[in-house]
């Protein structure tokens, strides 16, 4: 008999510190509204309860601190500390990650990722761009806590390469363009002009 699949949870990756984009992701308007916002409320729909992750120094951040957050404890290792800490918080929980520089997700993208939980430590796409693992909307079982840890305490912080060494087949994303992300201001003015909001900040 196959067991009951995990309570799921939601994680919002807000820790970045947006280097390339020169402005916090988290905040950019995309939808009528910042992105953070955006992202917790698709999350929402589909998960039981939903936190933000953020760094140490986001904790008084008016954008974030409004609702519940995960602080990393791994300084500097990126999305994967985000995941660790998660889990660490509620390690009987999946999560479903999602990353908030994702404006084009939509409920059908996240409802089919949903769908394809079957035991397998990861659920993840494959990039429509090159094949491999899209890390950040993907779902973290329990069964990855293990692996998620080794890889931290050895310095292989890419959540990426991680889900390519649990072997797991890979689901291919219904809509090719759903999971293309914004990290730069050039990248944002084409968002905005697909979203049919204002081209200009």
């Amino acid at each position: 008999m196959t067991p009951p699949l995990a309570p799921l949870y939601g994680l919002v990756l807000a820790g970045g510190a947006s280097r390339r984009m020169g402005q916090d992701k988290a905040a950019l308007a995309l939808h009528g509204r910042p992105q953070l916002d955006w992202a917790c409320d698709t999350l929402a729909r589909h998960c039981k309860r939903v936190f933000v992750s953020i760094r140490a120094d986001q904790q008084d951040d008016p954008i974030r601190s409004g609702r519940p957050m995960i602080v990393d404890v791994h300084e500097g290792a990126g999305p994967i500390a985000g995941i660790a800490a998660a889990q660490a918080a509620h390690p009987g929980n999946a999560w479903l990650v999602l990353a908030c520089d994702l404006p084009f997700v939509d409920d059908a993208a996240i409802s089919h990722l949903v769908g394809r939980r079957d035991g397998r430590p990861v659920v993840a796409y494959a990039s429509s761009h090159d094949g491999l693992p899209e890390p950040l909307c993907a779902i973290y079982e329990p069964a990855s806590r293990e692996g998620v840890l080794a890889a931290l305490a050895s310095g292989r912080n890419c959540p990426r390469k991680f889900i390519v060494g649990t072997g797991v087949e890979l689901i291919v994303q219904p809509d090719p363009t759903a999971l293309d992300n914004v990290n730069t201001p050039e990248e944002l003015q084409r968002a905005r002009g697909h979203l049919g909001g204002p081209v200009n900040p």
